[in-house]
């Protein structure tokens, strides 16, 4: 039975090989300290955090997030650790709670490798506190036991860390902190959180003979086991219905409380990508899950439609488009395609967690096996290599097939997935384009690229956005961006990051209802002129492109007084005295070559946009190269970090919102002498004709 614990409880552990799972209401920091007999911290080498997740025994998540799972194996720990800290802290400077008094009660579980829950701990009763010590792993006459703590600190992670005894707990705080902003700043944001009714229908096999792995994987949803665990890695659930609140980064909900605990919030973590704009807060403990979309009724969304039956028996069934819940067919697909993004990102966990722990047990058993001198000469020494190594490959030959059984399921959804989505979620090259028509209707969202992970790179996902955006967009266009950037020639470099703003901006108006989207584009030096030659033709730019430093205070003033003028009639609720000559629809101003052509004035006026503008529908595509804005110094990294950054040719820079694992982004393009982008410029213009916009 699962122990549920109060603060200051303690159970015995039943086995050295854990995970510790952690939900808090919000994204929070989790990172693990160790300790000697004493209880000391004896350095900076014996804490596992975001900026060095992984210790002997011992693996953190890189990432704050509002779900957790971390890995533990005891008998990997040094011989003088003795004790094991489990610490939360909640982020700073990310725009959320600045105490956990004011989030839902953080929930940790200690859990065995097949998931079953061993004990069980929720931290009520904090305020001011805004970092925790939640539970503590110890030993104790030679078995390990678990103790709820639960001592919290207004202070925050310094107070913590100096309360363990570690010399420059204040600098490592912030280090930290630093290392979570920047995991914050290169994460796509996850949808909104799972519910019961959001899960699509499982495609995996029966459970796998993989050995465990000893990093920790995604969060499970609070269902049956149906996610990986770490046993058997296997195809991962699908997301949420889109049609649910938005929780950063990069996953999950916390194991299923019993009926006597507080409900913990189901959130997966908060990356920095863009996410629901119109969602509202999570639902906390009590009550109903509360489902709020624009334009839609206030209920649960329609059951998936049932799965395709197996060719064979005991055969998984044939993959189908549109398998997951939702309003619509575009919704449905939507959550889809987060499904497979997930499933592809806990399947390689999986994998490289098990080739990790076949790695660590090797070099274990021949430390074991030649610590005698007498065996490491003759054949003796030579034999326990062999073994090692043999097991080692064993145990990573089964975990990859695994992974390719995972890996070919997920390919043939992306085959049956890929022909059936709406425009707004295909690539340049898929046909939906040349019959394309300017919707009534606001998508739910729009593709900006695609993503791939090492194990299999034709296994594209989508990378979809949702709309109305809400963080604007950074076209990286410097050399030291990528490997790839760096073997190119400067002008042709900024010329496709432009070419690539330039499709973004041309899908999003073929996206948006007629008149109820604007492109403005500043492009100080005039340098981008052939880029935007299919954006001029069309006729579909607001105005003529901004040049000299006139323009750009021209533009600038303009939607900086939209914002101003559109935020003060929200706040009075009197949206009628807006003036008669305010566009209120949707506005995106395109931004070349920044920060050449920007005063001061200008630069304080863009920054003011990327952080008040989406609220109000206003938004920034940038195409710049953040060193050339190294002379404003630091006063211009919050304007990065706010921007979702992508680059114009290929570059593993983003990471997923559960695992966190470095995904290699693939810029859109059309086909090598398409004129699709002309087509679709071409129905932007009649029908914004035929609305008489």
């Amino acid at each position: 039975m699962t122990a549920e614990l109060v603060r200051g409880q303690n159970h015995t552990l039943p086995q050295t090989r854990l995970e510790i799972r952690v939900s808090a209401g919000s994204p929070v920091v989790a990172g693990a300290t160790l300790g000697d007999e004493n209880g000391t911290v004896r350095g900076v080498e014996w804490i596992a955090h975001p900026g060095a997740h992984r210790l002997p025994g011992l693996e953190v998540s890189r990432q704050a997030a509002a779900g957790h799972r971390l890995a533990v194996d005891l008998e990997a720990l040094p011989d003088e650790v003795h004790r094991v800290t489990v610490l939360l802290a909640l982020p700073t400077g990310a725009g959320g709670p600045t105490r956990f008094g004011a989030t839902a009660a953080p929930f940790v579980a200690v859990t065995g490798l097949d998931g079953t829950e061993i004990a069980t701990f929720t931290l009520t009763g904090l305020d001011a506190e805004s970092a925790v010590s939640a539970l503590e792993l110890y030993r104790r006459q030679g078995a390990w036991k678990v103790r709820a703590v639960g001592q919290g600190y207004a202070a925050g992670l310094a107070e913590m860390l100096a309360d363990q005894g570690l010399a420059g707990a204040a600098e490592l705080a912030a280090s930290i902190q630093e290392a979570v902003a920047r995991s914050l700043a290169r994460s796509v944001a996850p949808p909104p959180p799972r519910t019961p009714e959001g899960d699509r229908v499982r495609h995996a096999s029966g459970p796998s003979d993989a050995h465990p792995p000893t990093a920790p994987q995604p969060q499970p949803t609070a269902h049956p086991p149906t996610v990986h665990q770490p046993t058997a890695p296997q195809s991962a659930t699908h997301p949420p219905s889109a049609s649910q609140p938005q929780p950063t980064a990069h996953p999950s909900t916390a194991p299923q409380p019993t009926a006597s605990q507080p409900q913990p919030t189901a959130h997966p973590p908060t990356g920095t990508g863009p996410g629901t704009q119109t969602a509202p807060a999570a639902p906390t403990a009590a009550g109903p899950i509360n489902y709020a979309h624009p334009r839609r009724q206030h209920a649960a969304p329609p059951p998936p439609p049932p799965a395709a039956p197996s060719a064979e028996p005991g055969q998984a069934p044939q993959p189908v488009a549109g398998d997951a819940t939702g309003w619509s067919m575009d919704e449905r697909l939507y959550n889809q395609i987060w499904g497979m993004f997930e499933d592809l990102a806990r399947s390689a966990a999986a994998y490289r967690s098990a080739v990790d722990f076949a790695e660590s047990r090797m070099g274990q058993e021949l430390d074991r096996s030649l610590s005698d001198p007498r065996n490491r000469i003759g054949g003796t020494g030579d034999r326990a290599r062999e073994e090692a190594r043999a097991k080692r490959d064993e145990l990573i030959a089964r975990a990859r097939e695994v992974l390719d059984r995972d890996l070919a399921q997920l390919a043939a959804e992306a085959a049956v997935v890929e022909p059936a989505l709406p425009a707004a979620y295909a690539g340049w090259d898929n046909p939906v384009w040349h019959a394309h028509r300017i919707p009534m209707e606001l998508p739910m969202a729009l593709r900006i690229g695609d993503l791939h992970l090492p194990e299999r790179t034709d296994l594209r996902i989508p990378l979809l956005v949702r709309l109305p955006l809400e963080r604007g967009i950074w076209v990286d266009s410097g050399r030291t961006a990528s490997e790839a950037a760096a073997l190119m020639d400067t002008d042709r470099l900024r010329r496709l990051a432009m070419e690539t703003a330039v499709l973004h901006a041309a899908r999003l108006l073929a996206v948006y209802p007629p008149g109820e989207f604007s492109v403005h584009v500043i492009d100080p030096a005039g340098s981008a002129a052939g880029s935007l030659a299919p954006l001029v033709d069309a006729g579909v730019l607001a105005g003529p492109p901004a040049a000299g430093p006139g323009g750009v205070a021209s533009v600038l003033a303009h939607l900086t007084r939209r914002v101003d003028l559109v935020q003060m009639a929200v706040r009075a609720g009197a949206a009628d005295a807006l003036p008669p000559d305010l566009d209120t629809g949707e506005q995106l101003l395109v931004v070349n070559d920044f920060p050449h052509g920007f005063d001061d004035r200008a630069v304080t006026q863009l920054r003011y946009l990327a952080d008040e503008g989406p609220s109000v529908g206003v938004h920034l595509l940038m195409v710049a190269d953040r060193e050339d804005a190294s002379a404003y110094g630091p006063v211009l990294d919050p304007l990065w970090r706010s921007l979702l950054r992508i680059t114009p040719v290929a570059d593993n820079h983003l990471a997923d919102p559960w695992v966190g694992h470095a995904w290699t982004y693939e810029p859109p393009a059309t086909p090598p002498g398409s004129r699709v982008l002309e087509q679709v410029l071409a129905a932007v213009t009649a029908a914004r004709r035929a609305a008489g916009r």
